[in-house]
C-alpha cells in the first residue's frame, strides 16, 4: 500500500503563513509516507507562474527525501470553472490546466486531479447555478481541449468525484470517461466525497481501470454537510469492503490522505489510521 499525503492536510505556521512544501515534504517524510501530492496554488513555490527549475527543485527535494510525487492537485477552478457561463472564464481554466499539466511533467508525477467544472457548489455560493447538460457540454469541450496537452507531456487527468452536483453517478462518470477514447483520461477517486450520495464500494467496482489515484477521507452520512468529514476510520466508509473491491480491479496507485481545511495533527492521525487499513488488509 502506496500512504501518501495531501499538501492540503499541513496547517499554516504560526505566523498564519502556508507551510511551503519543501517542509511538508520532510515531515510526511518523518511521519513514514511513501509519497507526497503537492498542489498547484495561486501564488507561491508552485503556481501557474512556476518554472522549469523551480519544478525541478522540488522534485530534487522529493527525491533526496525518498518521497514519490505520483500526482498533483490544484483546486484553482472552484473559482475559475472549466464550465463558466463566460468563455472568458473557461479559457483561463484551460490555461491553468495546461499549466498543472507542465508542472506535473517537471515534476515527474504521472497524474493531476482535474476538476470537469460544476453545476453548483454550497461552498461556492456566489457562483450562479448552472443547467446541467449545458454543463455537461462545456466540460467535454475544455477536457477536449486540454487532452491534447495531456497526451503530449504523457501526464494523466484524473476526474475526480467532487461535491460539484455534476457526474453523480458510477455509470455517468464512466461514460463521461470513456467518452473521449483516451488513455490519458480517468477517475481520481475520492472515497469520502461519494458517501454524501452513494457508496464507494460500488463506484470502484463500475470504474474498475479507470481508477488512476485515490483519496481516501472518511464521512458521517448523518451530518450531511462539509461537518461530516472526520478522521479516517472515524466516519461511515466501510474500508473493508472498499479494499476488497480496489483489490479486485488490481488496483496498485497511490492512496493519498486530503484534508481540508487543514487542521493540527491530521496528516499525524492520517498516516496511524492507513497503517491500520493496511494491517486490516493484510489480515485479510
Amino acid at each position: 500500500m502506496i500512504k501518501g499525503i495531501n499538501y492540503w492536510a499541513f496547517p499554516p505556521g504560526s505566523d498564519g503563513k502556508p507551510v511551503d512544501v519543501m517542509e511538508a515534504m520532510r515531515i510526511a517524510r518523518d511521519l513514514g509516507y511513501d509519497s507526497f501530492e503537492p498542489t498547484v496554488e495561486a501564488e507561491g513555490r508552485l503556481s501557474p507562474a512556476t518554472d522549469q527549475r523551480q519544478a525541478e527543485e522540488v522534485r530534487n527535494t522529493a527525491e533526496k527525501l525518498g518521497l514519490k510525487l505520483p500526482t498533483v492537485a490544484c483546486g484553482l477552478a472552484w473559482g475559475c470553472s472549466p464550465t463558466d457561463p463566460d468563455p472568458r472564464t473557461r479559457e483561463q481554466a484551460c490555461r491553468t490546466t495546461e499549466s498543472v499539466l507542465q508542472i506535473a511533467f517537471w515534476l515527474g508525477a504521472e497524474t493531476i486531479l482535474y476538476l470537469p467544472g460544476m453545476v453548483s457548489a454550497v461552498f461556492v455560493p456566489q457562483f450562479t447555478p448552472q443547467p446541467y447538460d449545458e454543463v455537461h457540454q462545456r466540460a467535454v469541450e475544455a477536457l477536449k481541449r486540454v487532452l491534447a496537452t495531456a497526451e503530449q507531456l504523457g501526464v494523466k487527468l484524473a476526474v475526480e468525484n467532487v461535491w460539484n452536483r455534476f457526474l453523480l453517478s458510477p455509470v455517468e462518470m464512466r461514460d463521461f470517461i470513456d467518452s473521449f477514447d483516451s488513455p490519458y483520461v480517468g477517475s481520481y477517486f475520492d472515497v469520502g466525497n461519494v458517501m454524501l450520495y452513494g457508496h464507494p464500494e460500488h463506484w470502484i467496482r463500475i470504474l474498475g481501470h479507470r481508477i488512476f489515484a485515490v483519496h481516501l477521507k472518511d464521512f458521517k452520512v448523518a451530518v450531511g454537510n462539509l461537518d461530516g468529514f472526520v478522521d479516517l476510520l472515524a466516519g461511515d466508509v466501510d474500508f473493508a469492503a472498499v479494499f476488497r473491491e480496489f483489490d479486485a480491479i488490481g488496483y496498485q496507485g497511490p492512496y493519498t490522505a486530503e484534508w481540508v481545511p487543514p487542521t493540527v495533527g491530521a496528516a499525524e492521525k492520517a498516516v496511524v489510521a492507513m497503517r491500520v487499513m493496511e494491517s486490516m488488509r493484510e489480515g485479510r
